[in-house]
């Protein structure tokens, strides 16, 4: 029965305690814009979107986090506590290394509020066409025949009058090696 108790009263204590600090986000804080569309960029070149967000409360906002989702993605933001009516920013820069669309998460943790908020940005990474080329293949040198390896002629044993097998030649190091290591 203690302990029946206890977990009640344990709930009723976390739900009043929740109740306090439930602040929702769109209660304090509206954005200007949640996805920003950096449209075409090139590769490898960063851009940065800046999500404005107004305090729509009567008292200060904190930011305490605006994390990237990837690693490819840089955020900063407004540090100091912004004032009703007033406007923070939140930077996120992309250097895009894969062509092609994307689109990437920032989460954003006010102080005071228990959910975090997800803003976007996308676009599409398009090839770098001023970038210098590679240097064009020499097509008389792509062209030109491998080079083969020369093979030694093998040599004729005068007095058979007959080309060496490379079973001769093996019975020929095996002798040698068999005379040096008699004497």
């Amino acid at each position: 029965m203690k302990h029946v108790l206890l977990s009640i009263s344990a709930l009723l204590f976390s739900a009043v305690l929740f109740a306090q600090t439930g602040k929702k986000i769109e209660e304090i804080a509206k954005f200007k814009e949640e996805t920003i569309d950096l449209g075409k960029i090139i590769q490898d070149n960063p851009q940065t979107a800046v999500f404005e967000v107004t305090n729509i409360s009567d008292e200060a906002i904190l930011i305490e986090q605006a994390n990237p989702t990837c690693g490819c993605t840089i955020g900063d933001y407004t540090k100091t506590p912004i004032a009703p009516g007033a406007t923070g920013t939140i930077k996120a820069t992309y250097n895009a290394k894969n062509l092609g669309g994307f689109e990437k998460n920032l989460m954003v943790k006010f102080a005071g509020v228990a959910e975090m908020k997800a803003i976007k940005i996308k676009g599409e990474v398009i090839a770098n066409t001023t970038a210098t080329p590679a240097p064009a293949a020499n097509p008389a040198v792509d062209a030109a025949p491998a080079v083969e390896k020369s093979v030694a002629a093998p040599v004729v044993d005068e007095k058979k009058q007959e080309v060496p097998t490379k079973s001769d030649e093996n019975k020929r190091k095996t002798n040698k090696k068999l005379k040096t290591s008699d004497q």
